[in-house]
């Protein structure tokens, strides 16, 4: 998963922008048909471990040949390392909803995180927040709610992973906003790659020591091993797209276009395994669209002014 928030100060050139944010919409929801197959016979926790580690392997050809950044001063550290945990906690949140959720319902949930963006603005930086903003966060969040509500009474607190997953993505935003001014997408990738294994490994030990079948490692099939190299594979390439799609065009420009991974991730699940959003779902699905585009919209009228 990624969002149009991010920007990279470079001419514009919307069409390969365009064309490349696309992709990413067509590319992103195999990172969670993947997760969801692997986390069927795996935990969630060697699903997101595999994530960032073969993610590290498949970044470093690139990191050698593009002659990337490797040293960083300590500010770029820290927000690199901190991209990293709030990116774990996105990862295994996610796909501990998709283990057992539709993921056109989990996403939908996600899809909030335009909101949480304004109220995070309010709060950190003091941003100004009209009233119409306030009221689409609003009918927005309500939409939330008629996805979250069928799926909780289906599958009960799972339902709420997708809002953990929004509010860290929402913070993983606001860093790599910061970062993108210090570090080109190859190297800011493949840093919190590595970074997001290390902080990982007291989490790991501490499963070692006290057997918590939560944080158990095991020796899948090779068929699962395939599944958790896919995860890093999709999101490798879907990362790569959309820092990519941010380098050519505006974000005021891609952010409505990230609604069409809904569309994908809907055809993906019913194809991989007949998942479905019902009616209540759709009509929130659609809410929530609906206010974020209101948002996106309000915020270029305002840059723009």
């Amino acid at each position: 998963m990624a969002s149009p928030a991010l920007t990279y100060s470079l001419p514009d050139r919307v069409l390969p922008g365009v064309f490349c944010m696309v992709l990413f919409c067509m590319t992103a929801p195999l990172i969670d048909v993947a997760a969801k197959m692997a986390a069927q016979h795996v935990t969630v926790t060697q699903v997101t471990l595999a994530r960032y580690g073969f993610q590290v392997l498949l970044m470093l050809p690139l990191m050698l040949l593009s002659g990337a950044v490797w040293r960083m001063s300590r500010r770029v550290m820290q927000f690199l390392a901190l991209r990293a945990l709030v990116g774990l906690v996105s990862t295994y949140s996610f796909v501990a909803a998709v283990q057992t959720m539709p993921i056109a319902d989990a996403l939908a949930i996600v899809f909030v995180e335009p909101f949480i963006l304004l109220g995070l603005g309010f709060l950190l930086f003091g941003e100004q927040v009209g009233p119409r903003r306030i009221i689409a966060s609003l009918v927005g969040f309500a939409g939330a709610l008629l996805v979250i509500q069928p799926n909780f009474a289906i599958f009960g607190a799972v339902a709420l992973w997708p809002l953990v997953t929004a509010v860290a993505f929402a913070f993983y935003i606001l860093v790599t906003r910061h970062l993108s001014r210090d570090l080109p997408p190859v190297a800011m990738n493949f840093h919190t790659g590595w970074m997001a294994v290390l902080l990982m490994l007291p989490v790991l030990t501490l499963g070692a020591a006290t057997d918590l079948p939560l944080l158990a490692l095991s020796m899948p099939a090779p068929v699962v091993w395939l599944q958790l190299f896919c995860v890093a594979l999709a999101a490798t390439v879907a990362h790569l797209f959309i820092s990519y799609a941010l380098r050519f065009a505006p974000s005021a420009t891609l952010a409505p276009l990230h609604y069409l991974e809904i569309i994908s991730a809907a055809a993906f699940g019913w194809l991989f395994f007949r998942d479905w959003p019902n009616l209540t779902s759709w009509a929130g699905i659609t809410i929530i669209t609906a206010s974020g585009l209101f948002i996106i919209w309000r915020e270029h009228r305002l840059s723009k002014a």
